[in-house]
């Protein structure tokens, strides 16, 4: 274990026997965001999974303030409260909106992209469950291709959108992903986009065991599928320049990739692909690495 998490803070800010799912990767990543981030900060969280975390009024799961506000209003709700502490000339705190993937790549899209546009000093954080979870496992525009949900029973037949690469050409100066398989690789992330001024774009893929239909005790095993195969991968967005991090950085040649057939046959949502559909999976995994072989270490 590197010296990053042997520094941790032992201080909790979510506490325990709150209502998150058993397994549930959106509350162990608020574990990390919140011990990296620390006591300073004010989160705005949307209507999404993390909503039933925090528990119902006037109890809360979490020792730092929060404002849960409507689905499309998260982004434009921490401007206005980035705005006010710059007024009142509080510099040390930070302002993160913790949203999900529905509340970020389709309701609360143009929020997002006018807070960017705007340069507001704010942290915002997508956990990507890849659909609408708390509601009943409805497809969002972060499912993937020919997955498993309630409103796409044979498959989405749509691939997922990039919201870090549209948040890129938003200029704003920081955009990274994440994983919780790889703390350390988000924890210095996270450091990081603490000390930038102006808007910064974190995306964290969140697996979610009821709607991925996987057991709860593999969580961090199919996060780490998803970085080994290529299916997610690590990266951050620095003042324009484009950089892998993590294990991302070996994958680049191909052989060091595993199967993605490897990470989907986890997943019931995937038990449905015909051997077709792997393989149309597949190329386009590496086709966009192909891609990304052309921006490492580029100015985007």
């Amino acid at each position: 274990m590197s010296g990053l998490i042997k520094v941790f803070p032992r201080e909790e800010y979510i506490l325990k026997g709150n209502a998150s799912c058993p397994g549930c990767g959106a509350a162990l990543l608020l574990r990390y965001v919140l011990k990296t981030l620390g006591p300073r900060s004010i989160f705005v969280i949307p209507a999404c999974c993390t909503s039933v975390i925090a528990g119902p009024l006037p109890k809360t799961a979490f020792k730092i303030p929060v404002m849960h506000i409507a689905f499309a209003a998260s982004a434009a709700t921490a401007s206005g409260i980035s705005e006010m502490l710059e007024l009142q000339g509080k510099k040390d705190v930070n302002v993160v909106v913790w949203a999900g993937d529905g509340g970020t790549v389709d309701i609360g899209l143009q929020a997002l992209s006018g807070a960017a546009e705007r340069g507001h000093n704010v942290i915002y954080i997508c956990y990507d469950n890849e659909a609408y979870m708390n509601t009943g496992i409805q497809r969002s525009g972060s499912t993937p291709l020919w997955a498993w949900t309630t409103t796409t029973p044979s498959g989405n037949p749509r691939p997922k959108k990039n919201l870090p690469f549209i948040m890129h050409v938003h200029k704003i100066p920081y955009i990274a992903t994440g994983s919780p398989a790889y703390p350390n690789d988000l924890i210095s992330k996270l450091r990081k986009a603490k000390k930038i001024k102006g808007f910064k774009y974190i995306h964290l893929h969140t697996p979610c065991p009821p709607g991925w239909r996987f057991d709860s005790a593999k969580s961090i095993e199919v996060a780490r599928l998803a970085v080994l195969t290529g299916a997610w991968i690590l990266y951050e967005i620095e003042n324009g320049v484009f950089r892998l991090t993590g294990p991302s950085r070996k994958l680049l040649d191909k052989k060091q990739r595993k199967p993605v057939e490897e990470y989907l046959k986890l997943q019931g949502r995937f038990r449905h692909l015909t051997q077709e559909q792997i393989e149309e999976i597949q190329r386009l995994i590496d086709e966009e690495w192909e891609h990304i072989k052309s921006l490492e270490g580029e100015k985007l």
